[in-house]
């Protein structure tokens, strides 16, 4: 990879934010004149995208975690190839819209505490994390709320309820804590300028290959 290449993604529950303040971070790269990927997952890749409308719609039980797995596995190496690798080779900045530490998250731990075959997939397919992931911390039941709201046909993980969502915020902070050093933890619960000032102020120290 081109060392000049910077990797972040964005982290967090249902409904927190981080969609938009992964917008907000890569409207402000761009308005930099730095060269920027937004992406997201699943998804990111036509391929990726297809079986993003299988794991996103749908009946809650529609797949066994180990199912979900394997598709997200599928999904996130065709996003790499396609999408990730080839803009990091360019020295480009990419932005993702969640990456490997939410499957750690709802296959790994809270849909069927599968997180050691979780790292086994990722070493054996993915091999790569981010070089920085913010995480954007919410109330689970304020969260929960908001994505609802969205009134979207992608609702299949907000239909599991508030148990998962109370899961899924304990366990994004337990990484933060396991993966401190490229885990930064930004409090959601707050206008969405002020919030971006914090995810400006810990991105801004990975970029100085960038901002010349």
């Amino acid at each position: 990879m081109n060392p000049t290449g910077l990797f972040i993604s964005f982290e967090g529950i249902d409904g927190s934010g981080k969609s938009t303040q992964a917008r907000l971070l890569s409207d402000a790269l761009d308005a930099r004149g730095i060269d920027t990927v937004l992406t997201r997952e699943p998804g990111g890749s036509p391929g990726a995208e297809e079986i993003r409308a299988l794991v996103l719609q749908g009946d809650p039980d529609r797949w066994s975690a180990e199912t979900e797995l394997l598709l997200f596995t599928a999904a996130r190496r065709d996003h790499l190839e396609r999408t990730i690798r080839p803009a990091l080779n360019a020295g480009k900045v990419v932005i993702c819209d969640r990456f490997a530490d939410s499957t750690r998250m709802y296959q790994g731990l809270s849909r069927g505490n599968l997180r050691d075959t979780v790292d086994t997939l990722h070493d054996l397919m993915i091999g790569i994390e981010p070089s920085i992931t913010i995480l954007i911390d919410m109330d689970p039941e304020t969260g929960l709320q908001r994505a609802k709201s969205r009134n979207t046909a992608e609702e299949r993980f907000e239909d599991f309820g508030q148990g998962l969502q109370d899961a899924m915020r304990a366990g994004f902070l337990s990484l933060a804590e396991e993966f401190a050093d490229r885990f930064r933890v930004i409090d959601g619960a707050r206008v969405p300028d002020a919030v971006a000032q914090d995810v400006w102020a810990a991105v801004s120290p990975h970029l100085t290959c960038h901002l010349t």
